[in-house]
């Protein structure tokens, strides 16, 4: 919903894990207050020096949410024009297998040359895919075009990464995550409902090629601020960028095969396509993420796979919440979208709290509390599948949850920032982003799966959620008890980043 994000990881950023916050201060080469050209220390993220880069990233961010938010809501009278209606899920998948390939290739880019080349060619990408998807001829075309979005959207998140680790020291970092996630708060209030607007009463095209001026416009702005990003030293060794992308493609092949299996209504068909899938997915994840990751190690490669279990958990049963409104409680659409604000609302004040009061709470007890707040949030969810209990409840808990994922989402790419430097921050955040997409993925799936089994049992949606909300739950608190890991040797849990680590 809401904002984006090791692959390969050499000596020099092991080195770095379990540092403590309470030494003295050492200069650092690769730190946004030592680096060469990096902006000066002080001042806000609005000061002079930060201004431009600040507002491109937050209005590219806006503008790819809004864009994905509108398609969604286009996508019934797209489907209706073009034909092709059991394709329509293919436009959804097609967008993210894309969006975990990009994110590989993105994270390797940065890391051999830089923050530029890679944004110019995410956005290059991103706005070839809206200008075939405005002109499609037919649903296979749509499916192409939002293949090629997602190779571009998938590269911007590890680029917006990169930039606010090199250039921003670590007393900003929270605010300037708080200020991403502001970027989804107009797209989720207005977006679905210019974008149905717009479909309906001028044309579903436009919901495509009228953003297109728009994205010029922010990608010069956070063009010309990343210039000033300092470059760090391309590192040595590791695995070619050819077998990296022979992975990505890899993990996208999996993916596909496993949202399709989980979508199948026959078990045999399920199983043939899942298992493979499943196989797939893990071997390639384990060979685009740090060692240690799927083991989580203490430190940062807890932080890339607990990142997978937040959005896992939230995103099980976040897309169905309208479905349990209207289908099962008889809501309207509109009234069900109510929920669907607060959530997106409450995800920012979630994501401001943690801001404001980062240089008092650590990253990982915020993480922590992140987990608790989502837990207790989706538990909320499940009495509203009972008639007696009052619909209006899910308003209230769906928000709880989503002022968890603002508490907690952001905390994991600070981990990330923090313990890993330069050469391997690239690599790093595709990694974070990868396990932050496949998360999002593998709950989507599994949670249409269970209600597309309870709607085949003839039982209808309502205890297909009820078994999602239930699941989520559970691996909320699953990550839960996982999140001291997220702590590294010698760092106490309980102590904030410490001012030692800026230049005064």
């Amino acid at each position: 919903m809401r904002e984006y994000p090791p692959c390969k990881t050499g000596g020099g950023a092991s080195a770095t894990v379990g540092t403590s916050r309470h030494t003295a201060p050492v200069p650092d080469p690769d730190s946004p207050m030592t680096a060469p050209h990096a902006p000066s220390v002080g001042g806000g993220l609005w000061s002079p020096q930060r201004r431009e880069l600040t507002l491109g990233l937050v209005l590219t961010i806006t503008l790819v949410a809004a864009e994905a938010l509108a398609v969604s809501a286009a996508m019934p009278i797209v489907a209706r024009d073009l034909g092709g209606l059991e394709l329509y899920g293919l436009v959804f998948t097609a967008f993210m297998v894309g969006s975990l390939i990009g994110i590989v290739v993105a994270g390797d880019l940065i890391d051999r040359r830089g923050v530029v080349f890679p944004f110019l060619a995410g956005l290059g990408l991103f706005a070839a895919g809206l200008l075939i998807a405005g002109l499609a001829p037919s649903m296979e075309v749509l499916i192409g075009s939002r293949f090629i979005q997602g190779l571009g959207g998938g590269a911007i998140p590890p680029v917006a990464y990169v930039a606010i680790g090199r250039s921003l020291p670590e007393r900003l970092r929270p605010q300037m995550f708080a200020m991403l996630s502001t970027a989804w708060i107009l797209p989720g209030v207005f977006g679905p409902g210019i974008g149905g607007a717009v479909a309906e009463f001028l044309h579903w095209r436009l919901v495509f090629l009228g953003l297109l001026p728009l994205l010029v416009v922010s990608g010069w702005m956070a063009l010309h601020a990343l210039r000033g990003v300092a470059a760090a030293e391309a590192p040595g060794g590791g695995r070619s960028s050819g077998e990296k992308l022979r992975d990505a493609l890899i993990v996208g092949l999996g993916v596909a095969l496993l949202t399709g299996g989980l979508s199948a209504d026959s078990p045999a068909v399920l199983a043939a396509l899942v298992i493979p899938g499943l196989g797939l997915t893990l071997y390639a994840f384990r060979r685009l993420v740090p060692p240690g990751t799927l083991q989580l190690a203490r430190g940062y490669p807890a932080a890339i796979a607990l990142r997978g279990f937040l959005t896992f958990a939230f995103f099980l049963y976040d897309p169905y919440i309208s479905l349990l409104l209207v289908e099962v409680r008889g809501w309207s659409a509109a009234a069900a979208g109510i929920a669907l604000t607060a959530a997106t609302v409450s995800w920012t004040m979630g994501s401001w709290t943690q801001a404001r009061l980062s240089r008092r709470i650590s990253h990982e007890r915020f993480a922590l509390y992140g987990f608790v707040v989502v837990a207790a949030g989706t538990a909320g969810v499940l009495p509203v599948l009972v008639p007696e209990v009052p619909a209006w409840l899910v308003v209230p808990a769906f928000a709880l949850g989503g002022y968890g994922m603002g508490l907690g989402y952001a905390q994991f790419a600070l981990i990330v920032l923090r313990d890993v430097k330069g050469p391997e921050q690239g690599a790093a955040t595709s990694g974070l982003t990868l396990s932050d997409v496949l998360g999002s993925a593998l709950g989507v799936g599994i949670g249409a799966a269970l209600i597309a089994a309870t709607v085949r049992g003839g039982l209808g949606p309502g205890p297909g959620i009820g078994v999602a909300i239930v699941l989520a739950t559970a691996v909320a608190v699953l990550g839960w008890l996982l999140a001291p890991r997220l702590r590294s040797q010698g760092l106490p849990s309980d102590v904030a980043p410490s001012t030692t680590s800026e230049v005064h």
